[in-house]
């Protein structure tokens, strides 16, 4: 089992609320490793639940022994400029905007409106040929059809 799965699942037995969930784990590949652990919440998360969580997993990782060599251990949240990687956290998102670079290479970026079991409802805007006119059509975009998708911050 890879070392990443196995924190991962450590990390997960260790979540205190079921609408905590565990989006990646990153290992750098260089020593001193560095272990990122980057929780999510249906609802947020609080310093608390990084700080009580890093505490656990830190305990854990040092009984089971999984890496041999110094390491440093960080919990925290996916910053802003981290694409979305599971369904929940698109779930979490409905009613922000999204920019999406689709497997095609294409952009589409719009409202988020509606998940579903397989894709998402976008309302993108695209702008009418000919005019500074800018139209919003409801889309839908299979997961399997999303390279990467980021959260835009609004400022209004």
């Amino acid at each position: 089992m890879e070392i990443a799965q196995k924190i991962k699942e450590l990390a997960e037995s260790h979540l205190a609320k079921a609408e905590h969930f565990i989006v990646d784990v990153v290992i750098s590949k260089h020593k001193p490793y560095k272990v990122s652990v980057f929780i999510d919440g249906d609802d947020g998360i609080t310093i608390d639940d990084c700080s009580s969580l890093s505490r656990a997993l830190s305990e854990d990782l040092d009984n089971v022994d999984l890496i041999k060599d110094n390491f440093t251990l960080e919990v925290g949240t996916p910053g802003l400029d981290q694409p979305l990687k599971l369904k929940r956290q698109f779930v979490k998102n409905v009613g922000r905007s999204l920019r999406l670079v689709r497997t095609d290479k294409s952009f589409v970026q719009g409202e988020l409106t509606e998940v579903k079991e397989a894709s998402i409802l976008l309302n993108a805007e695209s702008k009418v040929k000919g005019k500074k006119k800018i139209e919003i059509n409801s889309i839908e975009i299979p997961f399997s059809e999303i390279e990467k998708a980021i959260v835009m911050v609004s400022f209004k």
